[in-house]
C-alpha cells in the first residue's frame, strides 16, 4: 500500500468525512493500470469500480462500424464502474487506460455494501455520477458544434487537469480516434497551438508551454464540465494524519 492515504490521491474518496474515508480505505486494493487496459468492455459484468490517482480512464461507445470516440474521461476527479451501484450492472460502453498510472480499486460486493448504508458515500457517488453525466453531454454538445482545435484544447486542458507534469505521453494518431476526427484534423490543430506558443508536440510528446493561452483558445465546454465537478464535489483535505495506514 502506497505510504500517501487515499484520500489524499482520488479526489471523490477526500470529499467522504474521515470516518467514511476510513472505512473505505480499508478495502481498497492498489493496482496499476498499464497503458492499453481495458477495464470493461460493452454488455460485461463489471467486479470492481476503479478509482484512479494518477492513471486517466477513457469512456467509449464503439459503433458497428468500428469508430469509438470518447465520450468521457476519469482520473483522479472521479470513478470508473458507476453501473455497479446505479443499477444496471452492465454498460454499453468501454473503458481503456490512455495514460498509464495507478488506481485503488474496490470489490464489488463491498461497494454495493457501502453504497446500500444511507449516508456520505452514496451522496457522493449519486453527485459524482451526476457530475459525470453533465461530463457526458457537453461533450456531446463540443463534438457536434465545436472546432478540431477548440476540442482539442479542452481534452488537453482536461487531461493537464489529472496528470501531476505538464508533459503528455501521446501521439495525434489516439487523441484523433479519442475526439472522432481525422488524424490531419488533430495534425492541423496540434500545429495551430504550437505556432501560437501553446504547446510544443514531437514525437508523441506533447509539452504544454502556456496554460492560459489554451484556455483562451478553448470552448466554453471545459469551464462548465470544471466548474460542475467542482459544485459537486468538495476540495480535496487530506487525513493523513487521521489515518494509521499513513504511520
Amino acid at each position: 500500500m502506497p505510504s500517501t492515504h487515499p484520500s489524499c490521491q482520488n479526489h471523490l474518496l477526500a470529499a467522504l468525512p474521515a470516518a467514511d474515508a476510513e472505512r473505505v480505505a480499508a478495502h481498497l486494493e492498489p493496482v496499476a493500470l498499464p497503458l492499453g487496459r481495458i477495464l470493461y468492455g460493452p454488455g460485461e459484468q463489471l467486479q470492481h469500480v476503479y478509482f484512479p490517482t494518477t492513471a486517466i480512464v477513457s469512456l467509449h461507445y464503439v459503433t458497428e462500424s468500428g469508430a469509438s470516440p470518447e465520450i468521457a474521461s476519469v482520473g483522479n476527479e472521479g470513478v470508473v464502474g458507476i453501473s455497479l451501484f446505479m443499477g444496471g450492472d452492465t454498460t454499453p460502453s468501454s473503458a481503456v487506460v490512455p495514460s498509464a498510472g495507478l488506481a485503488y480499486r474496490l470489490a464489488r460486493r463491498l461497494l454495493m455494501e457501502e453504497f446500500g448504508r444511507p449516508g456520505p458515500v452514496q451522496r457522493i457517488l449519486l453527485r459524482y455520477t451526476q457530475a459525470l453525466m453533465a461530463q457526458i453531454t457537453l461533450t456531446g454538445a463540443c463534438n457536434r458544434h465545436h472546432s478540431v482545435e477548440q476540442r482539442l484544447c479542452r481534452w488537453l486542458l482536461g487531461t493537464l487537469d489529472r496528470i501531476p507534469s505538464g508533459e503528455l505521453v501521446m501521439t495525434q494518431e489516439l487523441i484523433a480516434r479519442m475526439l472522432g476526427v481525422r488524424r490531419e484534423g488533430i495534425t492541423e490543430a496540434a500545429g495551430n497551438l504550437q505556432n501560437a506558443g501553446c504547446i510544443r508536440y514531437r514525437r508523441g510528446h506533447i509539452t504544454v508551454l502556456d496554460r492560459s493561452r489554451l484556455e483562451a483558445r478553448t470552448c466554453e465546454c471545459y469551464g462548465v464540465v470544471r466548474k460542475e465537478m467542482r459544485r459537486l464535489l468538495s476540495e480535496p483535505q487530506c487525513r493523513q494524519g487521521e489515518s494509521n495506514a499513513t504511520r
